[in-house]
């Protein structure tokens, strides 16, 4: 099991203390998911379900990931309540109970953090109507550059997921990674917008995750 992994999700925007910037997504070592004012069980399932698979030490995985080794999100149910253990994580980072690196993040590289692995995102030029699609290459790229920050910005330190965390669920009996045989979605985005063309299968988390984003009731 990998040592040390990274969650990153994102949420509705926000301007923090002496900040010049919106962060609109955030990263937090994956230990933080089993803090006592996170939702629980979910949290702690959760924090099992990203050291589950072919991780490597280090690595960043976004939500889209484990929704789409979920079976494109058909597996939630069984893990938990995603939104909430979100909600709960975002307000220990922004109270100062655990690290987390707070990003802004442009458009299209939200959209693709955002999406799963095999999506394609198509960014549109309004004023020229240009399209340009990016697939699984560019999101790789996205986390490898987001990787490679995080690690400079904690100058050989960890990431404080908070105290009293409760104790880790044992592994999985087996991996749970997707067979990579669903349907990849596509989104479009268009200057600070991005709207998501999903397949039937994830049309109803995709609607729920945007809801989310934006703050709106399920």
């Amino acid at each position: 099991m990998p040592e040390e992994i990274f969650f990153l999700f994102a949420h509705e925007p926000y301007f923090p203390p002496h900040g010049l910037r919106e962060v609109n997504c955030t990263i937090v070592a994956a230990a933080t998911l089993l803090h006592p004012r996170v939702r629980q069980p979910g949290g702690a399932r959760i924090h099992r379900l990203l050291h589950t698979g072919p991780r490597t030490h280090g690595e960043i995985v976004p939500l889209a990931t484990l929704t789409h080794e979920l079976d494109g999100g058909a597996g939630w149910a069984q893990v938990g309540d995603w939104e909430k253990v979100v909600a709960d994580l975002l307000s220990l980072t922004r109270f100062g109970s655990c690290d987390s690196l707070g990003l802004a993040l442009p458009a299209l590289e939200r959209a693709l953090v955002c999406s799963g692995p095999h999506s394609r995102v198509i960014n549109l030029d309004p004023a020229t109507g240009q399209r340009e699609t990016h697939g699984p290459a560019r999101r790789a790229a996205v986390l490898a550059e987001l990787t490679h920050n995080l690690h400079t910005a904690q100058d050989g330190r960890e990431l404080w997921p908070g105290t009293g965390l409760l104790p880790a669920l044992p592994p999985l009996a087996g991996p749970r990674a997707a067979d990579g045989t669903d349907e990849p979605a596509t989104v479009a985005v268009a200057g600070s917008r991005a709207l998501a063309g999903e397949t039937p299968r994830s049309q109803g988390l995709n609607a729920r995750a945007r809801d989310a984003v934006h703050g709106r009731p399920g």
